[in-house]
């Protein structure tokens, strides 16, 4: 079977011990978490939470079906078609003026935006669909990344619906 990265959204209750439930049920099952989101929604009694796995189809299905089992769980949903996807970056390279310039350009093509900025290195925000930041991670590697650090996918449909919709 096919190994893929899928998403899924999850609305929870907004409670504390909530993210560890949820997150226990991936241990238990042996699941790994590639990326993991976590906010309060428009609203403040529930959460919701982007988890991106990678896994077969099956996998997908026992995932889905062990976060309904659970309690806290208002609604699981599937994201893989989501036509909204983005991440946010911070990374840190090193500034030496003979690749100023070239780290520039990139931050100006990939719409990034320079945060930070001192003679030895730099602090870059960077966001847009998961592609986008990992080209831009590739590009800056030459210059020495010092530190980055990533948020993970966060995904919507485009209109009036919404997940609790569906």
């Amino acid at each position: 079977m096919e190994n893929n990265r899928f998403i899924i959204a999850v609305y929870v209750e907004n409670k504390a011990g909530v993210l560890t439930r949820v997150t226990a049920m991936f241990t238990r099952r042996g699941f790994n978490i590639d990326a993991l989101t976590v906010a309060e929604t428009e609203d403040s009694e529930y959460s919701r939470i982007t988890i991106a796995i990678s896994g077969d189809s099956y996998a997908k299905e026992q995932v889905i079906n062990q976060l309904k089992k659970l309690l806290v769980v208002k609604k699981v949903e599937v994201l893989d078609d989501a036509p909204i996807k983005r991440e946010l970056m911070l990374i840190k390279v090193r500034n030496e003026s003979k690749n100023r310039a070239d780290i520039m350009t990139a931050v100006d093509v990939f719409r990034a935006s320079v945060i930070d900025y001192s003679i030895e290195g730099m602090c870059i925000e960077v966001t847009g669909n998961p592609s986008k930041i990992d080209a831009f991670v590739k590009l800056m590697q030459p210059f020495g990344i010092l530190e980055m650090c990533r948020t993970g996918i966060v995904a919507l449909d485009r209109g009036t619906t919404t997940l609790l919709s569906k």
